[in-house]
């Protein structure tokens, strides 16, 4: 039955993998419990490798070319086998094709808002996505790591962990960044750049480069987005008090100088006093003063003829009125 078997078996002479389709990363070749002839021609093609593979242990790695499959050539394979005189029958081992093209337009994306604590903001949460193009550079790695003894291994295979690995590093980047989030999200080209080199290492743990990464897309939830706005209009109505004050404490010394005849007085008066009513509406807004403090500012605009003694002492006794 034996011998029966032998000679059912077809011994493979030309081996090579005609890629169909995009997105395939890893094939197994099929063997079908068939054996490789000695001599046989091993075609692999440009953006290919291929790998021998002797029970489970990775033997002898191929780039593009044309090869003859002897002892010479297969050193690795050839130790593990003890051929020490060279092998002249037919042998098995299962051999692996990897595309080395680049897989371009590849998606990214952050699913759920990705938490941080910003230097500048504090605790904050955003989605950002983009794409990214990547290439196959070390097929023992990746085989050890990713694709295995399995007869495919596609992109879409290792799209979740390409993913995982580029939020956690957009995480742990930001953890530690220096930059704050709206310095890098004002500038995207740059953010890219920075997140590429972050990202280089952990793809490269998996046999993988990374060729390009994009960061096209950056936005904070409703709410979030909402807070800081709010928090942007309050400073900004902080800074037309300090104006509004700035403007009153520069006018009076004008009013005051002003002494051209009765109308000219008159115009001092009313801008004097209306710039004195902004100054006193725009603290009280933000905190209650002294009244003696009030007598005192009332005071000095009386002695620089901007304000009549009557309306100084009706004034002043508004103001003690608060105290008693």
């Amino acid at each position: 039955m034996g011998f029966v078997n032998f000679f059912k078996k077809q011994f493979i002479s030309a081996i090579e993998w005609n890629e169909h389709g995009d997105g395939v990363l890893a094939f197994k070749y099929p063997m079908h419990d068939n054996e490789i002839q000695n001599g046989a021609q091993l075609t692999v093609r440009e953006t290919q490798a291929a790998m021998f593979v002797n029970e489970g242990q990775i033997a002898d790695l191929f780039g593009p070319g044309l090869h003859t499959i002897a002892t010479k050539n297969l050193p690795v394979l050839t130790d593990f086998k003890n051929w020490d005189k060279g092998f002249t029958s037919p042998f098995k081992s299962d051999i692996y094709f990897f595309s080395l093209r680049e897989q371009v337009n590849q998606r990214w994306g952050s699913q759920q808002p990705i938490a941080i604590r910003d230097k500048e903001l504090g605790p904050i949460r955003f989605r950002a996505f983009g794409s990214f193009s990547y290439r196959i550079n070390d097929p023992k790695m990746f085989f050890k790591k990713l694709s295995g003894s399995r007869d495919l291994y596609s992109t879409e295979d290792l799209e979740g962990q390409l993913r995982a690995i580029i939020i956690t590093s957009l995480s742990s980047f930001f953890g530690r960044a220096e930059i704050a989030f709206f310095d890098m999200a004002a500038n995207q080209t740059q953010f890219s750049e920075t997140l590429k080199a972050t990202l280089t290492k952990p793809f490269a743990d998996y046999g993988v480069e990374l060729c390009n990464f994009y960061v096209q897309s950056i936005s904070l939830p409703e709410e979030v987005q909402a807070q800081i706005d709010k928090l942007a209009s309050m400073r900004m109505t902080g800074d037309l008090q300090k104006f509004a004050q700035f403007q009153g404490a520069s006018s009076i010394p004008i009013a005051a100088a002003n002494t051209g005849g009765a109308a000219g007085a008159g115009a001092g008066l009313g801008v004097g006093v209306a710039m004195g009513q902004t100054m006193m509406s725009a603290s009280s807004g933000a905190t209650t003063e002294d009244p003696f403090q009030k007598i005192n500012q009332m005071h000095e605009l009386l002695q620089k003829n901007v304000i009549t003694q009557a309306e100084f002492d009706a004034k002043k006794a508004e103001l003690l009125k608060k105290v008693t």
